[in-house]
């Protein structure tokens, strides 16, 4: 009869090994470059400057609303890439899998990455598997790492040199969706208004906005410490001011009401289909529009702006007609969101 969970043989590096990887991981991930199956993926760039990034996912539960932590490992490397200024084109993926772990779900994870992938228009070209005694790892780990390439005006966006005071700053969408679904998910809470996470590939929607302005001066996904600890590392790291309006900043009615139940602030929760955009004011309203024409940008605000006071300093106004200082994220939040 056959096996249905992962054997310490999977990581054996014999036959079963090789029908792990034939009859899974090539299976969904097949492309040319990883059909050879070589030490190293052989890869033809012919650019001068690429961009690399890695992160590993060890996200508890691995399965949430809205996602797993298959998705969630192929988005994460793809946003990097993205929020950089680059064109994501390669992944590498290696997992780290717990003896007993069900070869179903196994397969449920390894298929979603693969659609991810493809919707992101990128190649999973090399990987690795090893397998670690029952006990040893908390069902499954996967690291990921991204190739990119940059087009020559776009290779200083994640650097936000040329940001001004006047300069807008935009979001995509409602915050702190994926740090509220994980919440849910992991403490079995039943909510009318379900929390979906919002774990998304942005390459697609960034595209179309940069090829439409030379005027995007700097991005970065809301992630772990979630907005407000981006915007803290900004004004600190170029020493500028930044004011935020409360009342434009996008957050769904489930998700404000779960952070007041347990005592949680959405500017600082996990996003993991968010970004955060500087722009020129002059074209601000031009890449609002064009993002609300997006899917994942269809809840984008404007939330506030480049100022000349308060500099190293993020200052909200709030709804209330007083003003707040955001500090960047003590602590851990909620561990294990990806």
């Amino acid at each position: 009869m056959a096996n249905d969970t992962v054997l310490l043989n999977h990581g054996s590096g014999g036959k079963i090994t090789h029908d792990l990887i034939s009859n899974l991981f090539v299976k969904y991930f097949d492309n040319p470059i990883l059909r050879e199956q070589t030490d190293s993926a052989v890869l033809d760039i012919d650019v001068r400057t690429l961009a690399f990034t890695t992160d590993s996912y060890v996200v508890d539960p691995i399965f949430f609303p809205g996602g797993n932590i298959g998705k969630l490992a192929v988005c994460g490397t793809v946003n990097d890439l993205t929020v950089s200024g680059a064109r994501p084109a390669y992944l590498s993926c290696s997992f780290i899998i717990e003896e007993g772990f069900p070869l179903a779900d196994l397969e449920t994870i390894v298929k979603s990455m693969a659609d991810e992938a493809k919707h992101a228009g990128v190649a999973i070209v090399t990987g690795d598997t090893k397998v670690v005694d029952k006990g040893k790892c908390d069902k499954i780990f996967i690291n990921t790492a991204g190739v990119g390439y940059f087009e020559e005006k776009r290779k200083n966006i994640s650097f936000g040199l040329n940001i001004k005071a006047g300069d807008k700053i935009i979001v995509n969408g409602t915050l702190g969706d994926h740090g509220t679904a994980i919440l849910c998910a992991r403490n079995s809470i039943e909510y009318t208004n379900s929390v979906l996470s919002d774990c998304a590939s942005l390459s697609l929607m960034v595209n179309k906005i940069v090829t439409i302005t030379d005027n995007v001066k700097f991005m970065r996904d809301a992630t772990r410490g979630g907005l407000a600890t981006v915007l803290c590392e900004l004004a600190e790291k170029h020493n500028i001011g930044i004011e935020l309006n409360e009342d434009s900043i996008p957050v769904q009615e489930s998700v404000r009401g779960l952070c007041e139940m347990f005592g949680f602030d959405a500017m600082y929760m996990a996003n993991e289909g968010k970004l955060v955009m500087v722009v020129d004011e002059c074209d601000a309203d031009l890449v609002l529009y064009k993002m609300r024409k997006d899917p994942l940008g269809k809840d984008a605000a404007i939330i506030g702006e480049i100022t000349e006071t308060d500099k190293g300093m993020v200052v909200m106004n709030t709804g209330i007609g007083g003003k707040r200082i955001i500090n960047m994220l003590a602590g851990e939040q909620l561990p294990r969101i990806c």
